[in-house]
């Protein structure tokens, strides 16, 4: 009898052990589940960018050299291209110069210098000047041509469908960017306001590169603000306005 209450006992006592064991394995596994995970980052597909921009700021502005000049990847290039242009600005602008007649002074100097090197070199015993053969190659023209194709067909859409009446937000916004613009153009003539459209790729797309999260920021605010004041004008004014055909978003 003793024997057998010693061994119901023991088998008691493992029976509780094994319990005791399965208890805190199946607590130890909800604490792994309910444990606290670091927060996954927000994917950047879903940040606001700026004008819909999905591709980095160099590759919007067709990667390559041209993008390199832009963004000061190459310094050196871009000294001289943004130096080019101001010299440019400042012979026609301050000076005074006309544009035709400083190509018709260029081209006779330059035509009258080679000729006279041509016919001299024979007499001072040295080999005549060598002109490169410059041809433009075609590839560049075909590039040129096919991107102010696209650009053209866009906008002859967008004054499509302007003219067709359809599309009042359109409408409002192209009016109110050439009305920002007849204004800026009134305060320059069209070299120095071109110069300063010129200044402008030199500058904005690198200040817009080195702060593009608080410029989204910025700009994810003013859109919404934007469409606030737009949904209340709507409201107020363009739905009285009573002109058929209008498509309101």
């Amino acid at each position: 009898m003793a024997s057998e209450d010693t061994d119901s006992f023991l088998q008691k006592m493992e029976d509780k052990f094994h319990d005791h064991n399965s208890d805190s394995e199946s607590y130890s596994s909800s604490d792994d589940d309910h444990a606290i995970k670091p927060p996954v980052k927000a994917s950047r597909s879903n940040v606001y960018r700026l004008f819909g921009r999905e591709q980095p700021v160099h590759k919007v502005l067709g990667g390559g050299k041209p993008a390199d000049i832009l963004l000061w990847r190459n310094r050196r290039s871009t000294g001289i291209a943004l130096g080019a242009g101001t010299a440019f600005w400042f012979f026609f602008e301050m000076m005074g110069y006309h544009l035709i007649t400083f190509i018709c002074h260029l081209l006779i100097m330059s035509l009258a210098a080679l000729f006279l090197w041509s016919n001299a070199s024979v007499f001072i015993h040295k080999s005549p000047l060598h002109i490169p053969h410059v041809v433009i190659p075609e590839e560049c023209v075909l590039e040129a041509a096919s991107a102010i194709r696209t650009e053209v067909n866009r906008a002859f859409v967008v004054l499509r469908e302007i003219g067709t009446g359809r599309d009042l937000k359109k409408f409002l916004s192209v009016i109110a960017v050439l009305w920002v613009i007849s204004v800026i153009g009134s305060w320059f003539n069209f070299l120095t306001l071109f110069y300063l459209f010129y200044l402008s790729l030199f500058t904005l797309p690198l200040l817009y590169e080195k702060n593009e999260d608080q410029v989204d920021a910025m700009g994810e605010k003013a859109m919404v603000e934007i469409k606030k004041q737009y949904a209340v004008f709507d409201a107020k004014v363009l739905s009285q306005i009573p002109i058929a055909g209008f498509k309101k978003d």
